[in-house]
């Protein structure tokens, strides 16, 4: 199951997401996620925006099935859609549907737009007035289950399909529902269709969507199942019967409709209800074997607010001057991170998470706690975190040289890293690595090494920073199951494609980062004349052809220009940096035999060419659709579940 990122403020979310958790309540399936290209204009903003936009659309959706909604002023103004496709949706549907758009659209983030379709329901949200479109680029079908169907059947689903087209845009609704018997069949065989607009959509619109959407979706026969996937509107064609029964009141007194109205009412409550007996039966079998965690997370809490972990919001917003532009330090995929000073003149990093942790506090305080126990000099420490007030905030220590990007990317800067400095920085992030993938007590795989997130001290020793959030690893999980992290140039191939994760992920990550530390320039920003190549493949080039020393750093060139052990140390590390970036992560080496190869002299093995530039595999993948189910790119891409 995807994590639910954001705070829905909703008992009856909250219990169906706990259902679903135990497999007591089936999800609904999600067809497609469609993310935007462009970049969020202001996060803070956006996240806010996001909450209160989804939480209006819940509203609607569970009182009417469908809603928008805007949110927002100027260039942060958010729109959002939400709809249940026609006939009768159970308010527990609704809220079902609801909570998965919830859960899965915060994965588009850095993008502020996404999409998704479901078999129920269609969530959308951008920064712009979308609702009366109903074409567009993105528009697009999806085929079947496997199952091959005769003549017969494609015949009736083809008339299934005009009438659905020709019948929807008539009513009201925007809604069609259509099943046909199969001509010459005795067993009573039927095509269903159903064809549904967005409310938003006026009527010449919508009969302009459900045309296009049709002659689309034919192309899915002679297949069992077809779905049609626009912008203005869903279809989808079946050999199964999937459509809601539509309730009709015919010539009904008031008395029978108010009958009508209590038995939906009643099933709805009685089917919820049951779900949570059920729910409530199956998990008292499995409570006592959970009893002493559950209580030892409770205790956890109340330690960790009566201790020094904990901090109140109203102390750090005092600190950062009420998060105050002038105190930014920096921003990163989960949050921006102000200066603070406390009331004893302590400087502290305060990061100000995008998402708010709140509804899983106890996890929070548990993850919260085992970042605070692994201590090791190269890592940032992190003092503590709060979450009782408006939003979720983790507190670090102080850095006052900021992050190493800010020096290895910048000619002027620069100067200051002599070789001697950049060595002690990369023995510094290696053994913070170390200690990170190879601890007995808590393996830790980071995700993200990179420069901007190796912190260094007021003597520029480095400190690798953001793995508070980072993935606990156990002995037998290889692959995630929550959206990845990402940051295209440092990704190893089988994390970015395929989702598997290993600490073999970070040595290659670390690999990267060697290359760029030695030739002063960021991945795929390389030189004027190999702009797009990676600094991977122009290192390999030059490794080839002997001339490895031509793509020093000229800062570093400037300080040891004569000095052959110099020289030989730079090339060395350029060596390490193509191990770690070998193709097959088996083939590269541990974190903790990288640094024995920086500590002792010994001779390195000759590496393999590193895989190929990420661009290349991000246009590759796109175009074949093979991208990993949870994988969220930050371009406009199609994801099948």
């Amino acid at each position: 199951m995807k994590k639910t990122f954001l705070f829905v403020p909703l008992i009856l979310v909250t219990t169906l997401v706990l259902l679903d958790v135990s497999n007591g309540v089936t999800r609904p399936q999600t067809i497609r996620v469609l993310c935007g290209p462009h970049l969020d204009h202001n996060t803070t903003t956006f996240s806010l925006n996001f909450i209160a936009l989804m939480e209006n659309l819940m509203g609607q959706m569970r009182t009417q099935g469908w809603g928008f909604a805007k949110i927002g002023e100027g260039p942060d103004t958010n729109f959002g859609l939400a709809q249940c496709y026609g006939g009768y949706v159970s308010l527990l549907d609704r809220v079902l549907c609801y909570n998965e758009a919830h859960a899965v659209l915060p994965n588009c983030y850095p993008s502020y737009a996404g999409r998704i379709y479901l078999d129920s329901c269609f969530v959308r949200i951008d920064n712009y007035s979308f609702f009366g479109e109903n074409l567009g680029p993105e528009d697009t079908h999806v085929c079947g289950n496997g199952t091959r169907k005769d003549v017969l059947f494609q015949a009736a689903a083809k008339r299934a399909m005009l009438q659905a087209v020709s019948n929807a845009p008539k009513n009201v609704n925007g809604f069609a529902g259509v099943e046909l018997p199969i001509s010459g069949r005795h067993n009573s065989e039927f095509a269903y269709v159903l064809a549904n607009c967005w409310k938003t959509v006026n009527t010449s619109g919508c009969r302009r969507c459900l045309e296009s959407a049709s002659k689309s979706m034919l192309k899915c026969l002679p297949w069992s199942e077809g779905r049609a996937l626009y912008t203005g509107c869903f279809m989808r064609y079946s050999g199964t019967n999937f459509l809601n029964p539509i309730p009709t009141i015919r010539g009904s007194s008031k008395a029978s409709v108010v009958l009508i109205v209590l038995t939906t009412v009643t099933s709805v409550t009685l089917s919820i209800l049951g779900l949570v007996i059920g729910f409530y039966i199956w998990k008292q079998k499995r409570l006592e074997k959970k009893r002493k965690g559950l209580n030892d997370a409770k205790n956890l809490v109340k330690t960790l607010h009566d201790s020094s972990l904990n901090f109140k919001y109203s102390t750090l917003e005092k600190a950062t001057g009420s998060f105050d532009d002038a105190k930014k330090l920096g921003q990163g995929g989960y949050g921006i991170v102000y200066k603070g000073v406390m009331v004893d003149g302590r400087e502290i990093a305060v990061k100000r998470l995008f998402f708010d942790y709140k509804f899983r506090a106890a996890d929070f305080y548990n993850e919260v706690n085992i970042i605070c126990q692994v201590q090791h000099k190269n890592l940032v420490k992190l003092l503590g975190c709060s979450c009782s007030g408006r939003e979720s905030l983790l507190v670090y220590e102080f850095m006052p040289n900021q992050s190493l990007d800010r020096y290895i990317f910048d000619p002027n800067k620069g100067k200051c890293l002599h070789w001697k400095r950049r060595l002690n920085i990369i023995i510094g992030i290696t053994e913070g690595l170390v200690y990170l993938n190879e601890n007995s007590n808590a393996r830790i795989i980071h995700r993200d090494i990179k420069a901007s997130n190796i912190l260094l001290d007021d003597r520029f020793r480095a400190k690798i920073a953001d793995f508070g959030l980072a993935r606990s690893f156990q002995e037998d999980k290889s692959h995630i199951s929550t959206a990845i992290a990402r940051t295209l140039g440092y990704m190893a191939p089988e994390y970015f494609v395929y989702g598997k994760l290993t600490e073999k992920v970070d040595v290659y990550s670390f690999g990267v980062l060697l290359l760029e530390i030695v030739m002063g320039v960021q991945n795929n920003k390389s030189t004027n004349t190999e702009c797009w190549a990676s600094v991977m493949s122009i290192a390999w080039r030059h490794f080839q052809e002997g001339t490895v020393e031509e793509l020093f750093d000229l800062n570093l060139m400037l300080h040891n220009c004569h000095d052959e052990n110099v020289k030989i140390e730079i090339l060395r590390v350029v060596h390490i940096g193509l191990l770690c970036t070998q193709e097959v992560p088996f083939h590269r080496p541990s974190m903790s035999m990288v640094l024995q190869m920086l500590l002792k002299k010994e001779e390195l093995p000759h590496p393999s060419s590193p895989p190929f530039d990420e661009k290349t595999l991000e246009l590759n993948h796109l175009q074949e659709g093979n991208f990993a189910s949870n994988a969220t790119i930050s371009h406009s891409s199609l994801h099948p579940r």
